[in-house]
Protein backbone atom coordinates (compact mmCIF):
# COMPACT_ATOMS: atom_id res chain seq x y z
CA UNK A 1 0.00 0.00 0.00
CA UNK A 2 1.27 3.47 -0.86
CA UNK A 3 1.34 5.63 2.26
CA UNK A 4 4.03 8.16 1.28
CA UNK A 5 3.71 11.27 -0.88
CA UNK A 6 6.72 13.38 -1.87
CA UNK A 7 5.76 16.92 -2.92
CA UNK A 8 7.56 19.54 -4.93
CA UNK A 9 7.26 23.00 -3.32
CA UNK A 10 7.14 25.96 -5.76
CA UNK A 11 4.18 25.68 -8.09
CA UNK A 12 2.85 22.60 -6.30
CA UNK A 13 2.28 23.47 -2.65
CA UNK A 14 3.03 27.20 -2.66
CA UNK A 15 2.53 29.99 -5.16
CA UNK A 16 5.90 31.66 -4.68
CA UNK A 17 6.06 33.46 -8.00
CA UNK A 18 5.55 37.07 -6.91
CA UNK A 19 8.12 36.92 -4.12
CA UNK A 20 10.61 35.24 -6.44
CA UNK A 21 10.02 37.88 -9.11
CA UNK A 22 10.44 40.71 -6.59
CA UNK A 23 13.79 39.32 -5.47
CA UNK A 24 14.94 38.66 -9.04
CA UNK A 25 14.13 42.23 -10.00
CA UNK A 26 15.78 43.62 -6.87
CA UNK A 27 19.00 41.84 -7.83
CA UNK A 28 18.76 42.90 -11.48
CA UNK A 29 18.17 46.51 -10.44
CA UNK A 30 21.32 46.37 -8.29
CA UNK A 31 23.28 45.66 -11.48
CA UNK A 32 21.39 48.12 -13.71
CA UNK A 33 19.68 45.36 -15.69
CA UNK A 34 16.08 45.50 -16.94
CA UNK A 35 13.36 43.92 -14.82
CA UNK A 36 11.70 40.63 -15.73
CA UNK A 37 7.93 40.11 -15.92
CA UNK A 38 6.06 37.54 -13.86
CA UNK A 39 5.62 35.39 -16.95
CA UNK A 40 9.34 35.48 -17.67
CA UNK A 41 10.23 34.50 -14.11
CA UNK A 42 7.62 31.74 -14.26
CA UNK A 43 9.48 30.24 -17.22
CA UNK A 44 12.85 30.59 -15.49
CA UNK A 45 12.07 28.70 -12.26
CA UNK A 46 12.36 24.98 -11.61
CA UNK A 47 16.08 24.23 -11.76
CA UNK A 48 17.31 26.10 -8.70
CA UNK A 49 18.21 29.73 -8.05
CA UNK A 50 21.52 29.57 -9.90
CA UNK A 51 19.80 28.82 -13.20
CA UNK A 52 16.96 31.19 -12.34
CA UNK A 53 19.37 34.10 -12.10
CA UNK A 54 21.46 32.92 -15.04
CA UNK A 55 18.32 32.98 -17.18
CA UNK A 56 17.28 36.36 -15.79
CA UNK A 57 20.70 37.90 -16.44
CA UNK A 58 20.82 36.36 -19.94
CA UNK A 59 24.56 36.81 -20.42
CA UNK A 60 24.59 40.50 -19.57
CA UNK A 61 27.14 40.13 -16.75
CA UNK A 62 30.53 38.53 -16.33
CA UNK A 63 30.61 35.27 -14.36
CA UNK A 64 31.92 37.12 -11.32
CA UNK A 65 29.21 39.78 -11.50
CA UNK A 66 26.56 37.14 -12.16
CA UNK A 67 27.62 35.34 -8.97
CA UNK A 68 27.36 38.61 -7.06
CA UNK A 69 23.90 39.16 -8.56
CA UNK A 70 22.90 35.68 -7.37
CA UNK A 71 24.12 36.53 -3.89
CA UNK A 72 22.04 39.72 -3.94
CA UNK A 73 19.00 37.67 -4.94
CA UNK A 74 19.54 35.16 -2.12
CA UNK A 75 20.02 37.87 0.49
CA UNK A 76 16.88 39.68 -0.60
CA UNK A 77 14.79 36.52 -0.94
CA UNK A 78 15.80 35.32 2.52
CA UNK A 79 13.84 38.24 4.02
CA UNK A 80 11.21 38.55 1.28
CA UNK A 81 10.15 34.95 0.67
CA UNK A 82 6.91 35.10 2.65
CA UNK A 83 5.47 38.49 1.74
CA UNK A 84 3.19 37.43 -1.12
CA UNK A 85 3.64 33.64 -1.08
CA UNK A 86 0.58 31.55 -0.21
CA UNK A 87 -0.45 27.89 -0.29
CA UNK A 88 -2.61 27.11 -3.30
CA UNK A 89 -6.32 26.82 -2.56
CA UNK A 90 -7.13 23.39 -1.15
CA UNK A 91 -3.55 22.41 -0.30
CA UNK A 92 -3.86 22.67 3.47
CA UNK A 93 -7.12 20.69 3.41
CA UNK A 94 -5.40 17.99 1.35
CA UNK A 95 -2.44 17.80 3.70
CA UNK A 96 -4.67 17.57 6.76
CA UNK A 97 -6.58 14.71 5.16
CA UNK A 98 -3.39 12.88 4.22
CA UNK A 99 -2.14 13.18 7.79
CA UNK A 100 -5.53 12.01 9.07
CA UNK A 101 -5.15 8.91 6.91
CA UNK A 102 -1.73 8.26 8.38
CA UNK A 103 0.27 9.17 5.29
CA UNK A 104 3.94 10.14 5.42
CA UNK A 105 4.62 13.37 3.54
CA UNK A 106 7.77 15.27 2.60
CA UNK A 107 8.93 18.23 0.50
CA UNK A 108 11.78 18.08 -2.01
CA UNK A 109 12.74 21.26 -3.84
CA UNK A 110 15.51 22.86 -5.89
CA UNK A 111 15.07 26.07 -3.87
CA UNK A 112 17.99 26.60 -1.48
CA UNK A 113 17.61 24.55 1.68
CA UNK A 114 17.24 27.31 4.25
CA UNK A 115 14.36 28.84 2.27
CA UNK A 116 12.62 25.47 1.92
CA UNK A 117 12.82 24.85 5.64
CA UNK A 118 11.72 28.40 6.46
CA UNK A 119 8.66 28.21 4.20
CA UNK A 120 7.79 24.78 5.58
CA UNK A 121 7.89 26.14 9.12
CA UNK A 122 5.71 29.12 8.25
CA UNK A 123 2.98 27.64 6.08
CA UNK A 124 2.37 23.98 6.85
CA UNK A 125 1.43 23.71 10.52
CA UNK A 126 4.16 21.21 11.30
CA UNK A 127 2.66 18.63 8.94
CA UNK A 128 5.89 18.03 7.00
CA UNK A 129 8.54 16.35 9.17
CA UNK A 130 10.95 16.34 6.23
CA UNK A 131 11.72 19.27 3.91
CA UNK A 132 14.80 19.09 1.70
CA UNK A 133 16.15 21.86 -0.51
CA UNK A 134 19.27 22.44 -2.56
CA UNK A 135 22.57 22.15 -0.71
CA UNK A 136 26.11 20.90 -1.22
CA UNK A 137 25.17 17.58 0.38
CA UNK A 138 22.51 16.46 -2.10
CA UNK A 139 22.26 16.62 -5.89
CA UNK A 140 19.48 18.77 -7.33
CA UNK A 141 16.46 17.43 -9.12
CA UNK A 142 16.05 15.79 -11.58
CA UNK A 143 18.67 13.66 -9.84
CA UNK A 144 16.79 11.32 -7.47
CA UNK A 145 19.04 12.03 -4.48
CA UNK A 146 16.71 14.39 -2.60
CA UNK A 147 13.78 12.01 -3.03
CA UNK A 148 15.87 9.07 -1.81
CA UNK A 149 17.00 11.11 1.19
CA UNK A 150 13.42 12.11 1.98
CA UNK A 151 12.29 8.48 1.91
CA UNK A 152 15.19 7.56 4.19
CA UNK A 153 14.29 10.28 6.70
CA UNK A 154 10.64 9.25 6.62
CA UNK A 155 11.60 5.64 7.23
CA UNK A 156 9.82 4.36 4.14
CA UNK A 157 10.72 3.16 0.63
CA UNK A 158 9.96 3.94 -3.01
CA UNK A 159 7.57 0.99 -3.31
CA UNK A 160 5.27 2.82 -0.90
CA UNK A 161 5.58 6.28 -2.43
CA UNK A 162 4.46 8.58 -5.21
CA UNK A 163 5.69 11.99 -6.30
CA UNK A 164 3.58 15.13 -6.92
CA UNK A 165 4.87 18.09 -8.91
CA UNK A 166 4.12 20.74 -11.53
CA UNK A 167 7.07 20.69 -13.94
CA UNK A 168 9.13 18.76 -16.45
CA UNK A 169 11.88 18.62 -13.82
CA UNK A 170 9.44 16.88 -11.49
CA UNK A 171 8.41 14.34 -14.13
CA UNK A 172 12.07 13.46 -14.66
CA UNK A 173 12.78 13.36 -10.92
CA UNK A 174 9.97 10.91 -10.30
CA UNK A 175 11.18 8.72 -13.15
CA UNK A 176 14.77 8.79 -11.94
CA UNK A 177 13.65 7.86 -8.42
CA UNK A 178 11.37 5.10 -9.65
CA UNK A 179 8.18 6.68 -8.27
CA UNK A 180 4.76 7.08 -9.89
CA UNK A 181 4.17 10.71 -10.85
CA UNK A 182 1.10 12.90 -10.38
CA UNK A 183 1.18 16.24 -12.21
CA UNK A 184 -0.65 19.38 -11.09
CA UNK A 185 -1.96 22.02 -13.48
CA UNK A 186 -2.19 25.01 -11.13
CA UNK A 187 1.59 25.56 -11.00
CA UNK A 188 4.32 27.00 -13.21
CA UNK A 189 3.99 24.63 -16.21
CA UNK A 190 0.94 23.62 -18.25
CA UNK A 191 -0.81 20.30 -18.76
CA UNK A 192 0.39 19.99 -22.35
CA UNK A 193 4.02 20.03 -21.25
CA UNK A 194 3.42 17.51 -18.48
CA UNK A 195 1.67 15.12 -20.85
CA UNK A 196 4.39 15.56 -23.46
CA UNK A 197 6.85 14.39 -20.80
CA UNK A 198 4.80 11.24 -20.26
CA UNK A 199 2.71 12.21 -17.25
CA UNK A 200 -0.42 10.05 -17.18
CA UNK A 201 -2.00 11.15 -13.90
CA UNK A 202 -2.90 14.86 -13.93
CA UNK A 203 -4.96 16.73 -11.33
CA UNK A 204 -6.57 20.16 -11.56
CA UNK A 205 -7.27 20.74 -7.88
CA UNK A 206 -5.59 19.29 -4.77
CA UNK A 207 -8.47 17.11 -3.58
CA UNK A 208 -8.22 15.02 -6.73
CA UNK A 209 -5.02 13.49 -5.38
CA UNK A 210 -7.16 11.54 -2.91
CA UNK A 211 -9.23 10.18 -5.80
CA UNK A 212 -6.08 9.02 -7.56
CA UNK A 213 -4.84 7.31 -4.42
CA UNK A 214 -8.15 5.52 -4.04
CA UNK A 215 -8.41 4.62 -7.72
CA UNK A 216 -4.91 3.13 -7.72
CA UNK A 217 -5.83 1.13 -4.62
CA UNK A 218 -3.34 3.22 -2.68
CA UNK A 219 -5.61 4.09 0.23
CA UNK A 220 -3.52 5.39 3.08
Amino acid sequence: MTDTIIFDLDGTLLNTLEDLADSVNYALHEYSLPERTLQEVKKFVGNGVELLMERAVAGALSKEKQQQCLTAFKQHYSTNMDHKTRPYTGILDLLRELKKRGCHIAIVSNKFDSAVKGLNDKYFEGMFPVAIGASDSVAKKPAPDSVIEALKQLGTCKEQALYVGDSDVDVMTAGNAGLPFVGVTWGFRDEELLRSMGAADIIHEPGQLLEILDRRNMIC
